[in-house]
């Protein structure tokens, strides 16, 4: 049983919450994820990203959106309940630029709705090691954004906000600046996280310029440890499991349109997000 300390409504549908978890708050890296199951009678296990942690005051935060009937029940527990079940730190951390010795560089983060909340904990851990971090924030509009004071602090006057409806920043997509930034000659990587239309997009505007663009596809999975199979992707002709084998891939590898087309499949309740999202980035 892990205890609720903290939970805030972050727009209409996403919420944080800052949850009781020592030995995870302590293992985790950026970049992996937790299991979740909300109670027993319920029983559905869930993949959820770990925003940011604090081992030592042993919590970690989940930043979710509620999209089906265990997030939507997730979402009604309160401050001193109790979430029945929590596995983790799972997946492969992310590799960054500048730790273990190796040079640090120029990166740009680019984050898209909830993508953010994975994003926030790897443009962190890049800046710490020394980089120079650029953060790109995408979302419909402003009240969507998250997380945006925590990115800020990170990128300061290198933190880009891009609105649908111009409302924040700059009015257009999240590609609009990042392929400027590729023009400029001067990025060592870029790391996408968000909609798989946005990765998929992203990792076309920085191909031309042979740039090494890292995405996280956690939205594919379901199960989380490699049993169900629903996470099932191709990555440069072979075939991969998000959550044993990612859940972060070389995007330009990525076989998207085969991931999409299962995504469509596993998440029906999303499809009206995304044909909103692929009617934006038609004709790039």
């Amino acid at each position: 049983m892990n205890k609720i300390l903290q939970k805030r409504q972050l727009s209409e549908n996403v919420f944080r919450m800052e949850v009781e978890a020592p030995l995870i708050a302590k293992e985790r890296r950026a970049g992996q994820f937790i299991i979740l199951m909300v109670d027993e009678a319920l029983g559905e296990r869930i993949p959820l990203t770990i925003a940011d942690a604090d081992a030592k005051a042993g919590t970690i935060s989940l930043i979710f959106q509620t999209v089906g009937a265990s997030t939507i029940k997730l979402a009604k527990l309160n401050e001193g309940d109790y979430i029945a079940a929590i596995l983790g730190p799972l997946g492969k951390p992310t590799s960054i630029r500048g730790a273990n010795g190796e040079p640090a560089g120029r990166v740009v983060c680019v984050g898209g709705g909830v993508g953010l909340a994975p994003l926030h904990p790897i443009a962190k851990a890049l800046k710490e090691a020394g980089n120079q971090v650029t953060i790109i924030m995408g979302a419909r509009n402003k009240s969507l954004f998250v997380m945006e004071d925590e990115m800020r602090a990170i990128a300061g006057d290198n933190l880009i906000l891009v609105t649908d409806d111009g409302s924040s920043g700059r009015k257009g997509l999240v590609t609009d600046p990042l392929k400027e930034l590729c023009e400029s000659g001067n990025i060592d990587e870029v790391i996408a996280i968000g909609p798989p239309i946005m990765m998929k997009f992203c990792s076309k505007t920085t191909e031309p310029f042979h740039i090494k663009t890292t995405v996280s596809l956690n939205t594919i999975m379901i199960d989380g440890t490699g049993m169900c199979g629903g996470c099932r992707i191709s990555v440069g002709g072979e075939t991969k499991f998000v959550c044993v084998d990612g859940p972060e891939f070389d995007g330009h590898q990525v076989d998207w349109d085969l991931m999409i087309k299962r995504l469509g499949a596993f998440k029906p309740i999303e499809a009206a997000a995304r044909e909103h999202v692929c009617n934006l980035y038609k004709g790039i």
